[in-house]
């Protein structure tokens, strides 16, 4: 009588395993089950870059920016494109190389194509009102409508990224589009670099009791109003930095040793969230705590900082280039970009 042959423990132990893993993917890693990937033009699809400061954790099918300026890009195919809102929003979208429409308090789904569009591929860019002071709309993504069997692809992704950090004024508060129409956002556009404000009207640099937003402590977070949680800066990295802070400061009792103890602390956080980024301190426009600064950058430069320098933005503004006393205009934010862009680029080659 011919018996089968016996399979060696040692041989049937690696099939065991597979077997294992399939059915119970990943369990044995501490991973989870995969999950399948987010359909095309939804929250969570690959496809969907979202530059800036997102909230895309709280909720699978709400995606919240915070800070000015945060903005998303997508390729997609198909003749129509239509986005869907979740409540009132003012927004800015762009298809393509076409211009820049707005959208004023518009919810629910958001046709973006009246006409159609040729066949073929197509980008898209939107960006939302700055939720601030009076203003308060529903920033809140919640994915794309696409034609029947249409998808989303990559769209071409700038190699670097410059981040704007500031008060009203990098906002672009009294300027025509807010945040579009800001130094950083037009310097970042003419640069062909991804960039980001991380900026809150009437914000100081030091955090006041009667409550002045302080971005030495906020910087590190999501929300600027909100003390948790933290950000998460392997999101993306920052090839530049540029501080625009202390305007506000004078107005909230901040003595110059507090100023330029938390300038120095300011600095030093973006260091560690950027290793390799340059960092530029611009003297306030208005001449606010000059000395301060400038001694905080020597203060870095001599502790081994060799990527950080002071801007001396003396005269870069008249009078004819701002709203008010404080706010650029149009023209004055397109005079900072003139001035700041070439600074910028001489230290990250673009």
């Amino acid at each position: 009588m011919q018996t089968s042959p016996r399979t060696s423990p040692r041989r049937a132990l690696p099939a065991l395993v597979a077997a294992v893993l399939m059915a119970f993917p990943l369990s044995w890693a501490g991973g989870s089950p995969a999950q399948a990937a987010a359909a095309p033009g939804q929250p969570g699809d690959p496809n969907i870059k979202f530059i800036g400061r997102w909230d895309t954790t709280s909720s699978s099918t709400a995606y919240t920016p915070y800070w000015a300026g945060a903005y998303y890009r997508a390729g997609f195919t198909g003749r129509t494109v239509e986005l869907k809102q979740r409540g009132t929003i003012d927004l800015w979208a762009r298809i393509d190389n076409g211009p820049v429409k707005f959208y004023d308090d518009v919810k629910g789904t958001v046709n973006l194509t009246p006409a159609a569009l040729s066949p073929g591929n197509h980008t898209l860019q939107v960006n939302y009102q700055v939720v601030a002071g009076s203003y308060k709309g529903d920033a809140v993504f919640q994915g794309l409508v696409l034609d029947s069997g249409a998808t989303t692809f990559a769209p071409p992704a700038p190699a670097r990224t410059v981040e704007f950090v500031g008060d009203s004024i990098t906002v672009g508060t009294t300027s025509s589009q807010n945040a579009r129409t800001a130094y950083g956002w037009l310097i970042g556009e003419r640069l062909g670099v991804e960039h980001t404000q991380i900026a809150q009207g009437g914000a100081c640099l030091v955090a006041a009791a009667d409550g002045c937003v302080g971005l030495e402590r906020q910087f590190t977070k999501l929300n600027p109003n909100a003390a948790t949680p933290d950000w998460n800066f392997s999101r993306y990295r920052a090839d530049a930095v540029v501080i625009n802070l202390g305007t506000n400061d004078v107005g909230h009792g901040v003595s110059s040793a507090q100023f330029q103890s938390a300038y120095s602390s300011l600095l030093r956080k973006v260091r560690a969230a950027y290793p390799q980024a340059w960092i530029f301190a611009l003297e306030t426009f208005r001449g606010r705590y000059v000395p301060q600064t400038e001694a905080a950058v020597k203060a870095a430069v001599a502790g081994g900082d060799a990527r950080v320098s002071f801007v001396d933005t003396t005269g870069w503004l008249g009078s004819g280039d701002l709203t008010d006393s404080v706010h650029p205009n149009d023209r004055g934010h397109r005079v900072i970009a003139d001035r700041l862009a070439p600074v910028i680029a001489e230290r990250i080659g673009s």
